[in-house]
């Protein structure tokens, strides 16, 4: 087996990976906050 050495594997992808499931976490949440304030508001 060949040695480990520490920072030197690609991670481009991962951090475009995570950085689109952040993104895409953000705006569920920031929508999910819209509707419920939406239902407390019109709900009757």
């Amino acid at each position: 087996m060949s040695e480990h050495k520490h920072g030197e594997m690609d991670i481009t992808a991962q951090e475009a990976a995570f950085e689109g499931f952040m993104t895409w976490s953000k705006r569920v949440t920031i929508f999910s906050i819209g509707v419920l304030i939406f239902l407390a508001i019109f709900n009757s």
